[in-house]
């Protein structure tokens, strides 16, 4: 396990800088919204909804029902079934692990999980887990900072939460760099811009996530060919 820790910290360094900083953010927020501090460092260990947990101040505090509050996380995190359907062979093999798999699958993590595997002599699946523990404590980090900040300090906190944003673009940004070919960048884009203008933007998640899968999976094939033609030209150029 510690060898695959060592192995993972280094490929998490960018949603460390994130997840602090977006969970700092959070913690400020959920404590100058009146809650107490310790709210926001449980939330932060059995929600870990990442943008839903930034709603869900606001449902809390406009005292908003369990059922309204399960229904928006559904339509909010909805993508996720689409990411657990690309991760059921990759996890089928985790053992006990693969619940925590599950319930530790972000945005961020799931970017990660995708583009890595384990180096040689570390086992993969505890690279994997590795991965997604590291991210939630990273977020738990940044929770407890901001929360303990936000009991101590007092300072206007609007605009805090473009932070989300913020990481989700960096994501974007070191996904594009990383990849040879931008195919499914680029076929997110227009789908996402697609779903906007047909179904506008209260309603554009599931529809665009339902069309990037199906176009994703219908040229996945030829996708994987391109990437692994491009990287052998860059290693060809590199020699």
């Amino acid at each position: 396990m510690r060898k695959a820790l060592k192995a993972a910290f280094p490929a998490t360094i960018p949603v460390m800088l994130g997840y602090i900083s977006v969970g700092l953010a959070f913690g400020l927020l959920m404590v100058k919204t009146g809650h107490n501090f310790l709210w926001a460092i449980f939330m932060s260990i059995t929600v870990y909804a990442g943008s839903m947990q930034f709603i869900a101040i606001n449902l809390l505090t406009n005292g908003v029902g369990l059922i309204e509050i399960a229904l928006m996380t559904l339509f909010v995190n909805v993508r996720h079934v689409f990411y657990g359907l690309s991760f059921i062979d990759k996890f089928k093999d985790m053992g006990k692990k693969k619940t925590y798999m599950i319930f530790s699958l972000t945005d961020e993590t799931y970017s990660l999980i995708c583009s890595l595997k384990a180096p040689v002599g570390v086992d993969n699946n505890l690279f994997l887990f590795s991965i997604a523990l590291l991210n939630q404590m990273y977020w738990i980090i940044g929770s407890i900072i901001g929360a303990i900040a936000g009991s101590l300090i007092t300072f206007n906190t609007q605009g805090i939460d473009f932070a989300m944003t913020a990481l989700f673009v960096v994501i974007f940004i070191e996904q594009w760099f990383t990849y040879k070919t931008h195919i499914p960048v680029l076929i997110g884009i227009v789908a996402t811009l697609l779903s906007l203008m047909i179904f506008g933007s209260d309603n554009m998640i599931l529809p665009s996530m339902i069309f990037i899968t199906a176009i994703l999976l219908v040229f996945e094939k030829k996708i994987d060919k391109k990437e692994y033609e491009k990287r052998e030209e860059a290693m060809n150029n590199e020699f």
